[in-house]
């Protein structure tokens, strides 16, 4: 046959739908698998998909633990001034509340005062609570001067010529309602700072120095 007339007769052919039995034989499993036939191949049906979005769960958000105020209640001997005052609070020092403290405890001798160690009323706190007093700490000594420090250096030598008085880190105290020893057995637990016992002069000596423990007259 004539090459030009070969081409003739297949694309005639195409045309009357006699096409090659491959191209038949893909048509008809098609045809068959959108009929849901079986046509020797499985039909595997698919799950719906679900189109919602998925639920976010919202972060749980943890409230922030609540801490209880702090209380101290001091008097100085020495001036009768009794001070009864929350000063710390939301995690930090009251700045009203420790300006008072520092007046209280100032140097009685001279007015002079200075800025008190706020570590030292953690301490008292501790001791109250620890202790269930219900009265106020009775403050010998709180804030000393260096003047003051030298005149009673020179009068006994219990005094030390560096105390820490003078940088308002100390406090000589004691509660009418708790026995002396107690008091010293409590502040020693807290491991705080240092621990003076003076049992003939009735006081415990509290600082937030070095942690150490001594015993004097």
């Amino acid at each position: 046959m004539h090459r030009r007339k070969l081409l003739q007769w297949g694309l005639g052919a195409i045309g009357a739908g006699l096409v090659p039995l491959a191209a038949r034989a893909d048509d008809d499993i098609i045809g068959a698998i959108l009929e849901g036939k079986q046509v020797g191949v499985p039909v595997v049906p698919t799950a719906p998909v679900d189109l919602r979005p998925t639920p976010v769960e919202a972060p749980i958000v943890k409230s922030p633990a609540l801490v209880d105020p702090r209380w101290v209640k001091l008097r100085n001997i020495h001036t009768d001034e009794k001070l009864e005052a929350v000063y710390w609070e939301n995690g930090e020092y009251v700045p009203d509340a420790v300006k008072a403290l520092n007046h209280v405890l100032r140097d009685y001798r001279n007015d002079e005062s200075h800025p008190i160690d706020p570590g030292l009323y953690d301490i008292l706190g501790k001791i109250a609570q620890k202790t269930g007093t219900k009265a106020h700490f009775q403050v010998i000594s709180g804030y000393r001067s260096p003047a003051t420090n030298k005149m009673l250096a020179e009068r006994s030598g219990e005094v030390a010529k560096r105390s820490l008085h003078m940088d308002g880190k100390a406090m000589d105290i004691f509660l009418e309602d708790i026995a002396l020893e107690d008091i010293r057995a409590e502040a020693l637990g807290l491991q705080l700072g240092g621990v003076g016992y003076y049992p003939k002069s009735k006081f415990v000596h509290v600082d937030v120095g070095p942690v150490r423990k001594w015993s004097g007259t």
